[in-house]
């Protein structure tokens, strides 16, 4: 989702691109699908990366796209977000001297027990571009001692994609997903957190329960997610809670959209909410988007206290939802912002990080 803008905008303007997939995310129904979708081609070189811990991935994607950088030295390399792939080719790009932009720069949740916040701190220390989406990474990045010529504030990438493809997905089959609820809670969940340890899934899955007695509960399980589920031999049959494979950007927008409310812990899905002025209810003690919270519709949650996530819904089934705001530039106009920018720049001296080796 944070690709297809830029990569549709390069090619509005010709410029050469090559687009590389890690395989990080290699199940079907999360990765090959999003490609069609999101109307992007398939990626010019797939490094299969697959599963593996943490390092076993970085290292790996390290070693196979430091091969092709090699081969093609591009003058830019756009990184996204803060995953293992974001991280990973960040080093690459350093060690090789290509000058790299991380799109969506400057996120904090302040908690370095996440690989995420890990993956945002290193990735934006070395980056000679950094987009972010709102005011409050810029700070965080100035608080870090990153130079003001290298932040760019554009807006939020996720948002073009919203913007785009909200009319088709509008357009897609509801009720075959929802069992034929018109009114539904939406749910997504996949960190460690709330999903490695037993007795916590356990627990989650018992308040789904109990708020499916007043509405129902639409559950798309991610790999992770199914595999403990599976573990555990917990029945899929529970009254209300509709429990349904990965879906498409398209068919979770048109969910999204039409939701009464959605629990989550993703956090492309608190910025998604709060531009379509939909209560979202996140399942942390922290998140790098607090914009969400300050300006949007989101509210940080806590399992641990089962009446409070209780009164949340109670109170948006009652019509008392948390009303929010757009934040500033989130118009679907970022990758145009960062396509000029990225024409408009210098080319990085690839000499000096040759001379001048950390």
């Amino acid at each position: 989702m944070k690709v297809a803008p830029v990569y549709q905008e390069c090619a509005k303007r010709d410029i050469s691109q090559l687009l590389i997939h890690t395989g990080q995310h290699y199940d079907k129904n999360m990765s090959d699908v999003f490609f069609k979708e999101l109307d992007i081609p398939l990626p010019d070189v797939n490094l299969e990366v697959g599963s593996g811990s943490h390092v076993r991935q970085i290292s790996e994607i390290m070693v196979r796209v430091e091969k092709v950088l090699e081969k093609c030295r591009p003058d830019w390399v756009c990184v996204y977000g803060d995953v293992n792939s974001t991280v990973a080719s960040a080093l690459v790009c350093s060690r090789l001297g290509i000058a790299f932009a991380h799109v969506e720069a400057g996120l904090r949740s302040f908690d370095r027990t996440m690989p995420e916040e890990i993956n945002r701190l290193l990735t934006d220390q070395l980056a000679d571009l950094l987009f972010t989406p709102s005011k409050d990474a810029d700070e965080n990045l100035l608080r870090e001692g990153i130079s003001t010529s290298k932040i760019k504030c554009v807006g939020n990438i996720m948002i073009d994609t919203l913007v785009r493809l909200l009319p088709l997905a509008l357009q897609r089959d509801r009720q075959s997903l929802t069992g034929g609820s018109n009114q539904y809670i939406l749910v997504t969940l996949h960190r460690p957190s709330n999903v490695d340890n037993a007795e916590v899934l356990l627990g989650i899955i018992n308040k789904f329960s109990e708020i499916s007695k007043d509405i129902p509960v639409i559950f798309p399980l991610h790999p992770r997610t199914r595999a403990r589920l599976s573990s555990l031999k917990i029945n899929y049959d529970l009254d209300g809670i509709h429990l349904i494979d990965p879906i498409g950007y398209l068919d979770f927008l048109n969910l999204e959209k039409n939701a009464v409310a959605v629990i989550t812990d993703s956090g492309g899905v608190q910025e998604e909410t709060t531009y379509l002025g939909i209560p979202c209810l996140t399942s942390r003690d922290n998140t790098e988007r607090p914009v969400t919270v300050r300006l949007g519709t989101n509210k940080l949650i806590n399992w641990n206290n089962g009446h409070m996530l209780e009164q949340e819904v109670t109170d948006i089934l009652a019509g008392n939802s948390k009303k929010g705001t757009i934040p500033p530039l989130w118009d679907g106009q970022t990758a145009k912002r960062i396509v000029h920018i990225l024409e408009k720049e210098p080319k990085v001296n690839q000499n000096e990080y040759r001379t001048n080796p950390v």
